[in-house]
């Protein structure tokens, strides 16, 4: 069996496509699939756990439903998203991972990230990124109603298209001093993230020899998976994998290949 990566989905109520193709995933392949983890951003804003603003109750159903067929799925928190708590954990099923965190798939230990923090030319960026994910700065915003947060975040979301249209691509992309950095300090040589909305398959050399990093695309228009097996990674498309299902094997038990072992 293989084991299915997405991330950057940006599900959103007024954007029903992606939302008919995830459902679609979790429905289809991902029922036959080792796991699902899904790295950061699978909502446009996630406000709260009692955040209920459509599509976000159709989207815990479709992922509690995904859990009690047995496929474990891993959920890491991104940029529009970080606020998912316990509460998200217990209605749907799904593992929330830190981020960073490492597993082991197929033998090789495998680091996981949404990315983010690996684009350290974007200062103004990472200045927020601080900010909000402070504890203290968190229980402050999640004690607003719900209204106003809502109101916060839709401002927010305006201020950050205003401020990404004023930067440079390669500002908004990871720096390679981090990615190098960043693998040598966990001790892999692979690497899977999402963030940049940039999918592709990069070779590179660490102190410890060959190396790739994976990035995973977003579902404005390429609706990203990376299928990965014991025969490697093949990043293609949602509809090309619900529609032919290439590499993924009839259900069997489950050996426990995609082992978490330490963030």
């Amino acid at each position: 069996m293989a084991t299915l990566f997405i991330s950057d989905l940006h599900l959103d109520a007024l954007r029903p496509e992606p939302l008919t193709r995830f459902q679609a995933l979790l429905a289809g392949p991902a029922r036959q699939a080792e796991a699902l983890y899904i790295l950061g951003d699978l909502f446009e804003t996630w406000i709260g756990d009692d955040d209920d603003r459509p599509p976000h109750p159709e989207v815990l159903t479709a992922l509690a439903d995904l859990c009690a067929t047995g496929t474990p799925v891993y959920v890491m928190r991104g940029n529009r998203d970080f606020l998912m708590g316990a509460r998200f954990e217990a209605e749907t099923g799904c593992r929330l991972l830190p981020d960073p965190t490492v597993v082991d798939l197929y033998g090789e230990p495998t680091l996981l990230m949404h990315g983010d923090t690996l684009c350290t030319q974007d200062l103004e960026y990472q200045t927020f990124r601080r900010q909000v994910r402070d504890p203290r700065w968190q229980s402050g915003f999640l004690a607003r109603p719900l209204t106003e947060r809502a109101a916060l975040a839709q401002k927010a979301r305006e201020g950050s298209r205003m401020a990404t249209q004023g930067k440079a691509e390669a500002i908004m992309d990871v720096t390679a001093e981090a990615v190098v950095e960043t693998m040598q300090a966990h001790g892999v040589r692979q690497l899977i993230h999402g963030h940049t909305h940039r999918p592709a398959i990069h070779r590179l050399v660490l102190q410890s020899g060959e190396a790739r990093r994976i990035v995973l695309g977003d579902w404005y228009q390429t609706d990203s998976v990376l299928v990965l097996d014991e025969r490697g990674p093949t990043l293609t498309r949602v509809a090309d994998v619900v529609g032919t299902r290439p590499t993924i094997a009839a259900p069997r038990a489950r050996p426990g290949s995609a082992q978490i072992t330490r963030s």
